[in-house]
């Protein structure tokens, strides 16, 4: 008797990834004004949300069961203040040198200029933007860390449930074999929860499919035509960072090479791509970290829930590329002080981001204020952001598992 076997779950995931990408071409194609491809886009729309929901369901648990597990199995507080701090510099370092790529891309491109603003006004006109300015932004960012921690768990504040798991999980340290009941509790919550994580994933291949498909019959062409040098410089510096640079870095700390870490984040990247958001993904990256490429469960589950709020090297990279293009859209000259603020505010802003679709944009008015550009100017952006939403979310992820795996390698 001959038996059928199914393709890996990897398989499943490219072959729906490349199905949806296809499907949402041919509606583009035809049109989507039809009764057909109006349902057909309206039931992707049914199955991607589902599947984007799945995910944020067991984003909270798995975000606290695992930093909590994580810095408890540390146990050393000397390890754990190494891990802490390995990993902000990682992150930091990694989000610098995407910002510099970036911005020395777009200096040197200047995409933007020679554009007729004229023929945004439409849009500018109808995008209210709320303005926040830089000190605002300051404390109502600290204001939002330090929160109730239930309601930060039935909100799902992603960044206020770090830091409240961080705070139990030091205290767990601290404590010792007096709360090993409390321990041994968590930690089989956080086997429950990627019990759960496997079955969702297993829904991934028609989740991503219909994601993709609505994503791609859904752009607007004539705009990306408009804005392609600015989609190309972003793009291309984005490929760059996350093909080149991080790959690099990640062969100079553990001597990995760059195809077997591809093969193993793969789930991961293509989830952050068809959802852009690393929030969502963070059940896979999870997964992959632990199972495909061998990092510890307590070191992964101490860096990657907290690469998912922090550790934003795609979304940095873009918000200081597009505050140079809008200055070179209106004709403005930024001086090198006025390109380090840009620097500075953007990698505040994108540490301060949600891990969730085109969040980006809200931090966005942040970093055009800094320097005095017009906020109702991301305006312009909004037809390309969601496209460019992908790439920057692959790269989010990409780096946090980079992180996890050059984290491990120095605290060994």
């Amino acid at each position: 008797m001959v038996t059928m076997k199914f393709p890996s779950l990897n398989v499943q995931i490219l072959l729906g990834a490349a199905f949806g990408v296809l499907v949402g071409l041919f509606f583009q194609k035809i049109g989507t004004d039809s009764a057909a491809a109006s349902t057909s886009l309206y039931a992707a729309g049914i199955v991607g949300t589902v599947f984007i929901d799945l995910l944020k369901m067991i984003l909270i648990p798995l975000v606290f069961c695992s930093i909590v597990v994580g810095i408890a199995n540390l146990r050393q507080h000397r390890r754990m203040h190494k891990v802490w701090v390995s990993t902000l510099i990682f992150f930091a370092l990694t989000m610098a040198v995407a910002m510099i790529v970036g911005m020395v891309a777009s200096t040197y491109f200047k995409p933007g200029s020679g554009l007729e603003v004229s023929m945004f006004e439409g849009a500018m006109q109808n995008f209210q933007s709320q303005q926040m300015p830089l000190p605002e932004f300051f404390a109502h960012f600290l204001h939002n860390i330090f929160v109730n921690p239930f309601k930060a768990l039935a909100e799902g504040n992603v960044l206020s449930v770090v830091v409240f798991a961080l705070f139990l999980g030091i205290a767990l340290v601290m404590g010792g074999d007096r709360y090993k009941n409390i321990l041994a509790l968590l930690e089989e919550a956080l086997e429950i929860t990627m019990r759960i994580v496997n079955w969702i994933m297993m829904l991934a291949p028609y989740g991503i499919a219909a994601l993709l498909i609505k994503l791609v019959a859904t752009q607007d062409v004539a705009m990306l035509g408009t804005l392609a040098q600015f989609v190309a410089v972003v793009a291309g510096t984005l490929l760059l960072h996350g093909i080149v640079l991080l790959p690099l870095i990640l062969f100079l700390f553990t001597g990995k090479s760059p195809f077997w870490f591809w093969k193993g984040a793969r789930q991961a990247l293509i989830t952050a791509f068809a959802t852009s958001s690393s929030s969502a993904t963070l059940p896979v990256t999870m997964r992959c970290a632990t199972e495909n490429l061998g990092v510890k469960p307590e070191i992964a589950g101490f860096v990657i829930p907290l690469g998912a709020t922090m550790n934003m090297d795609g979304t940095a990279l873009y918000e200081a590329a597009a505050a140079l293009f809008i200055a070179n859209l209106i004709g403005v000259d930024l001086n090198f002080t006025q390109m380090m603020i840009v620097f500075l505010t953007a990698m505040l802003a994108s540490i301060g981001a949600p891990g969730i679709p085109s969040a980006g944009m809200v931090t966005m008015v942040l970093v055009l204020q800094s320097v005095g550009l017009p906020a109702e100017a991301i305006a312009i952006l909004l037809p390309v952001d969601r496209m460019l939403d992908t790439l920057r979310t692959t790269v989010n992820v990409e780096g946090d598992m980079t992180a996890s795996l050059v984290v491990q390698k120095i605290v060994s």
